[in-house]
């Protein structure tokens, strides 16, 4: 996906590239925030496998054009394996997330998303052969800790159910294909994996879409095709604000989402986040922005 700044242009401007790479954060942020509101919205009609269907197609019409432009670039790849890999993967965590986001308050649900980054550690040292410092283990359990703050089982809290296990499910396999990402950035472009988990994520969803399958009403359908855009968008401006960015500036940014979604349930689904959800959010929070500023000085 083309840089809508040129390099020229913003050195011009006087646009610092931590300050763009934040505007396109914020964007990811925001339009993450809109297409869980609707997922939640429709999630009494259709559900999660349907909902990651829809969403799947209407990811692959909008970069139809795109890449009819230059196909056979648009499918370049030397490494098919982990491209369906990371697919597969990410499809299993859009439809176990879709799932924890209709069932649970739009907040909590964000916030337990954000373990992503908590997974990335044991992974990093597993399946990337990366070291590991007594510090990024400490934060990565101070930030598990968190979580079990935030559920706090078997002393009042949120029970911990499916729902509670998909989200954590989903966060788990979402940094599976972050680790693939990191190893696919190397010789390919943020537009080809883009083109590859469209296409490779609407032929995945497939088979458990057809078990529940229903046509949608126009309404419905402008709906899904909405979240299905912007998820798209979403999920483009998230790589070029860390492309374009550092990634221990643009880690924190993305945590606004949390804020977004907090508002936009408490307004249209009259959720209010308890105050252990917000002690445990933010012991994730800067458990995760800590991993990611070590990370970046390790490099």
């Amino acid at each position: 996906m083309s840089d809508p700044i040129p390099v020229s242009a913003r050195a011009r401007a006087g646009l610092a590239p931590n300050v763009v790479g934040a505007v396109w954060m914020l964007g990811s942020a925001l339009g993450f925030t809109v297409m869980t509101t609707l997922i939640k919205y429709l999630g009494d009609d259709y559900s999660a496998a349907l909902q990651t269907f829809y969403r799947q197609l209407a990811g692959v019409l909008v970069l139809t054009p795109l890449i009819l432009r230059d196909w056979k670039g648009a499918f370049r790849t030397t490494r098919p394996g982990i491209l369906l890999f990371r697919s597969a993967a990410g499809t299993a965590a859009m439809i176990m997330g879709f799932y924890a986001y209709q069932k649970m308050p739009l907040a909590d649900a964000n916030a337990l998303s954000f373990t992503r980054s908590l997974w990335l550690v044991p992974l990093a040292a597993f399946v990337l052969r990366e070291p590991l410092g007594p510090r990024r283990i400490g934060a990565a359990l101070v930030g598990f800790a968190g979580v079990l703050i935030m559920l706090r089982p078997g002393a009042g809290g949120v029970a911990f159910g499916l729902p509670q296990a998909a989200a954590l499910g989903s966060a788990l396999l979402f940094a599976l294909t972050i680790t693939g990402m990191k190893v696919m950035t190397r010789d390919h472009s943020p537009f080809v994996l883009l083109v590859y988990a469209a296409f490779l994520g609407l032929v995945f969803s497939i088979p458990p879409a057809l078990l529940s399958w229903r046509w949608p009403d126009p309404v419905d359908l402008a709906l899904l095709a909405a979240m299905g855009v912007l998820g798209v968008i979403t999920q483009g401006c998230y790589i070029k604000g860390m492309q374009v960015g550092d990634a221990g500036a643009m880690a924190p940014i993305d945590y606004t989402r949390l804020v977004f979604a907090a508002a936009l349930g408490f307004v249209l689904f009259g959720e209010t986040p308890s105050v252990w959800t917000w002690v445990g959010a933010v012991i994730v929070v800067v458990s995760t922005v800590y991993i990611t500023w070590r990370e970046q000085q390790a490099r």
